[in-house]
């Protein structure tokens, strides 16, 4: 049923969760985990240049220390996570707007199901779902599994 499982991952604590779900049904199904990190590039636009935020929506995360350190640390708790368990994984780094992203990827990757927390470290949350979470919802054809840290 599920061979393809992707997390969409910012390194908060609800994404956390999001991971442990899909390892679980991972492990159920023998599906392989895709630990997906996205730099939004409209979040960014406001505290960097023109130069800078160019570089990054090219992929030189590499040269931008601390954009660079925040993907490997989400992706790779990720990877940690799902090796402890035997359990095959694949990182990827993207820019842009972070639902798009995740539609693209879910479409190129022949993704199965989505498992992301209903909020992540944005701060600013909406009644039910994160704004990033409700417009993949809307996004993509991939069924997708909320889960929300409140509910933890």
């Amino acid at each position: 049923m599920y061979d393809r499982i992707l997390v969409p991952t910012d390194g908060s604590d609800t994404a956390e969760l999001a991971v442990e779900h899909a390892l679980d049904l991972a492990e159920q199904y023998g599906a392989t985990v895709h630990a997906l990190y996205v730099v939004d590039t409209n979040a960014m636009s406001l505290s960097l240049g023109g130069e800078q935020l160019d570089r990054i929506e090219q992929g030189h995360y590499g040269e931008m220390d601390e954009v660079r350190e925040r993907a490997e640390n989400a992706t790779g708790y990720v990877a940690d996570r799902a090796h402890e368990l035997g359990i095959e994984t694949v990182e990827h780094v993207s820019a842009g707007r972070p639902h798009d992203m995740i539609a693209n990827y879910v479409a190129n990757n022949d993704i199965d199901l989505v498992v992301m927390g209903s909020h992540g470290r944005t701060g600013v949350r909406r009644a039910l779902l994160g704004s990033v979470t409700e417009r993949t919802l809307r996004s993509t054809r991939a069924p997708v599994l909320v889960i929300d840290a409140d509910e933890e």
